[in-house]
């Protein structure tokens, strides 16, 4: 399987996704996250190393929806 493009809807910035199964997903960012993305740039701002900031809300709702939509395919779906 290999990574499938994914445009974040608020900030626009694409990542690669890897839905090895519905809880499982892998996210490569093309661009660095503290600078591309508004949730998480102004936290690593503030002094938080931007390896520590779980997720981006917009980008999971993005990736959810790319697999709802059926542009992401889950690997091994339960």
């Amino acid at each position: 399987m290999s990574a499938q493009p994914v445009d974040c809807g608020a900030c626009g910035t694409r990542v690669l996704v890897e839905k090895i199964t519905p809880p499982h997903t892998s996210v490569q960012w093309t661009t660095d996250a503290a600078a591309a993305c508004g949730e998480i740039a102004p936290r690593v701002a503030a002094g938080e190393p931007a390896a520590r900031v779980p997720h981006c809300t917009a980008l999971r709702a993005s990736i959810d929806r790319a697999v709802a939509e059926g542009r992401v395919t889950i690997a091994f779906p339960e």
